[in-house]
């Protein structure tokens, strides 16, 4: 399967590592680390150079219960940073953000995927993105992330998400979006509990089936630690083997903090998957 963002063109015949820039004072695992500029660009040269296949840049915490950010104040944070990288290297370049005038002015300062938390509903974003012919990841999250976590409920979740995503996708694709330039994100961890985490990564496989790439991020989540016990710092092995079991079951792309060593645990899932028998 190829994908298609703007002036890149990504072969996904093997899953992709996407590594996180968090450009903000309070992500849930590394919330104020790569809060200026500099230090952010750092980061994301480090993560280029430990083999991420794509940098996603965020300035607003989507974490549950984060406070919203201005629209200037989030420009103030990440055009800045995308301009550095874009000078630096030609990494394909994810912009993380709902608002529209975030994705036009990102995708001009050098960005070529913008990756929705909620899925180009916000007034205007379809359009953005149809019109500068950027990619675009769409995920499922009930509310927002202010109320996603207050008693989330399915009666089918693995349906409810399908049915979401395949309508995001449709509109998307009446708006002049071409279907190469489409990818789906179930949302681990946004209006969900544990058992709806992990019935989705069990039935990931029918969602791999849908016709479009699908972006997993389980990186460092607090599913992870529900199964583990471990805070935050010390999920790195869950959050591994949560990559593995998703590229095995048809992820294109997995998000991720620690590139180095999920490129590691991917590259044994291709040997293996190589492996005739």
């Amino acid at each position: 399967m190829i994908f298609h963002c703007g002036p890149h063109t990504l072969d996904l015949s093997r899953p992709l590592v996407m590594g996180i820039v968090n450009v903000t004072p309070d992500s849930f695992s590394d919330g104020g680390q790569f809060s200026t500029t500099s230090l952010a660009i750092e980061h994301a040269m480090k993560l280029v150079e430990d083999g991420a296949d794509i940098l996603d840049i965020g300035g607003e915490s989507t974490r549950p219960n984060a406070e919203p950010v201005s629209l200037e104040e989030e420009l103030r944070r990440v055009i800045p940073v995308i301009e550095g990288i874009a000078r630096r290297c030609d990494t394909p370049i994810s912009i993380d953000t709902y608002k529209p005038p975030v994705m036009r002015a990102a995708v001009a300062a050098g960005a070529s995927l913008v990756n929705d938390v909620r899925g180009l509903q916000e007034p205007g974003a379809i359009e953005v993105v149809a019109q500068c012919n950027a990619g675009v990841c769409l995920m499922h999250m009930p509310g927002t992330p202010q109320t996603m976590q207050n008693d989330p409920r399915y009666d089918d979740v693995v349906a409810e998400v399908r049915d979401f995503l395949l309508a995001r996708a449709a509109a998307c694709e009446t708006a002049g979006i071409s279907r190469e330039r489409i990818m789906l994100d179930p949302g681990f961890g946004f209006g969900k509990r544990s058992v709806h985490n992990i019935a989705l990564l069990r039935e990931l496989e029918p969602l791999c089936r849908l016709g479009y790439p699908v972006l997993v991020g389980l990186s460092r989540k607090s599913v992870l630690g529900q199964i583990t016990g471990n805070d935050v710092a010390d999920r790195l092995p869950a959050s591994l083997a949560a990559a593995v079991v998703a590229a095995m079951k048809g992820a294109a792309v997995v998000r991720v903090h620690d590139v180095k060593a999920t490129r590691d645990a991917l590259a044994v899932v291709a040997a293996i998957s190589a492996v005739s028998t």
